[in-house]
């Protein structure tokens, strides 16, 4: 038997046991040791006690409830704390109706130490929202920049807000719709099992809502495709491509959540399923009568003094890569709460920008895909409520890859996506290494105490909000870089 007492003024016992008299309680200190049953107290030498620890008269009002627990540690009360607050813990292991030893301990809090712990959870709120509000206002900066200068690059008169528009369309409608989507997601129990990687624990609650791609990808697509009045073969391409990955992902997500194993399609599988929906992009890519303001298509502008290269069927080959590896490249980055959206929101704004020249329409595609991925990270920020699944990061690599593709712009996508180049190149490295040294030693080693490189940071130390804003940070540069290349470049 257990028993808990706080503070020694009014008793409010919840257990069919209580102590049966306050005459067999011992004398108070701040550490003493275990005394046998049955030792003589006095309830006059606890009050003493008290006041020589500074508890005063004026907490004689302050009230004091037991704790019962037993052998499975159920906690059947517990009471209110006041300012000063005494533990007495009795534990017995002859059964309930032995008095057993005692362990007496006494803990203080004061209310300044209270109330001191109340910032820290501000704190929390400040990292949490910054991250999103400071991610917000530089993708509006830079796209009201872009508008301001947008006919000037491409030499024709083009409608205000060109850019900017439809990013805030698709944020706002993808906020709204999440509202709806995620609490009927998560009543229907489509639930993601949270990865535990050791001694660290997950944020998240053990399960949440996943296939969140199911709400914000449709919308970006539908967005753009509006915006573009239905007249828009490049939009229209890269949206079919982006809907045939998401297709995909559901199917991968579907399987795992009603597998025993949590195990989707195998990756031989849906490797081939990438490779086949960019292989017939690609085909469709050489036959269709895309714009192009070379008058001639299978082109990468690069920067001078490489210019335009013609690659000719190679073209074909590179496209149908490109979808499989950005596909796979976001999914890599998932991981972490905010990171894998945040991240394709930044590369889609730098491709809106380094296609621009090329195909405006492209454009307003990459851009209300953007505004869509934010929308979704105001749900799936830290501490997230949904996550997007290989519904969604399948979608947002395809998506990403046919704007390439109609454009030429791979190299500026290699720059822009070079966060997610480095989590998937982790994985690859931590296999290569473990295999040769498997070979050559006879026992596998690491580089990497886990893999993709962000689980790594986590048990390295790093809380999940400083990674991915690091992540953030080095993207927005990485996505800067990006913009500004394919802008010479076309």
């Amino acid at each position: 038997m257990r028993f808990s007492l706080i503070t020694p003024t009014s008793y409010r016992f919840h257990h069919p046991n209580p102590f049966r008299s306050l005459e067999s309680i011992p004398p108070l200190s701040v550490t003493r040791p275990r005394v046998e049953s049955g030792s003589p107290s006095s309830y006059k030498f606890i009050a003493a006690s008290l006041q020589r620890h500074g508890c005063s008269n004026s907490m004689r009002h302050s009230s004091v409830s037991v704790r019962a627990f037993d052998d499975d540690s159920f906690d059947f009360y517990s009471g209110d704390i006041d300012i000063f607050t005494a533990t007495y813990s009795i534990s017995s292991s002859e059964g309930e109706e032995s008095d057993g030893d005692y362990a007496l301990n006494v803990v203080t809090e004061t209310t300044a130490q209270k109330l001191g712990k109340f910032p820290r959870g501000r704190k929390k709120h400040r990292i949490r929202y910054g991250i999103n509000l400071g991610l917000l206002a530089f993708l509006s900066l830079l796209l009201i920049l872009m508008d301001s200068f947008a006919w000037k690059i491409v030499r024709l008169p083009l409608p205000p807000y060109f850019l900017s528009l439809p990013f805030f369309i698709s944020a706002v409608l993808v906020t709204l719709a999440g509202y709806i989507f995620v609490p009927l997601v998560d009543r229907l129990k489509v639930h993601e099992p949270i990865r535990t990687l050791g001694p660290v624990p997950h944020n998240r609650r053990p399960t949440i809502p996943t296939m969140g791609g199911l709400f914000f990808v449709p919308i970006g697509v539908a967005v753009a495709i509006a915006l573009t009045k239905f007249s828009s073969i490049e939009v229209c391409g890269a949206a079919a491509a982006t809907v045939a990955f998401a297709m995909i992902g559901l199917v991968d997500d579907s399987l795992s959540l009603y597998s025993e194993n949590n195990i989707g399609l195998p990756a031989k599988v849906q490797l081939l399923l990438e490779g086949a929906v960019g292989t017939c992009f690609a085909l469709w890519l050489e036959t269709a009568s895309i714009s192009s303001p070379y008058g001639m298509k299978m082109l990468i502008p690069l920067p001078s003094p490489l210019g335009l290269v013609c690659l000719g069927k190679l073209y074909l080959l590179l496209t149908s890569f490109y979808f499989v590896s950005m596909g796979n490249l976001v999914k890599a980055t998932d991981g972490l709460d905010g990171l894998a959206g945040g991240i394709a929101a930044l590369a889609f704004v730098a491709m809106a920008i380094a296609v621009l020249p090329i195909c405006s329409d492209l454009s307003v595609f990459g851009a209300s895909m953007a505004g869509a991925c934010f929308g979704f990270l105001l749900h799936n920020r830290y501490r997230a409520s949904v996550s997007m699944g290989d519904t969604g990061s399948l979608a947002l690599g395809g998506a990403l890859a046919a704007m390439a593709a109609c454009s030429g712009m791979f190299f500026p996508l290699f720059i822009s996506s070079g966060v997610a180049i480095l989590e998937a190149s982790s994985v690859i490295i931590q296999v290569v290494y473990y295999s040769a040294t498997k070979r050559l030693k006879g026992k596998g080693r690491r580089i990497f105490k886990t893999v993709p490189f962000h689980h790594h940071l986590r048990l390295s130390g790093l809380k999940e909000p400083m990674i991915v804003t690091m992540a953030y940070v080095i993207s927005s540069l990485l996505s800067l870089s990006a913009a500004y290349i394919g802008l010479i470049s076309a």
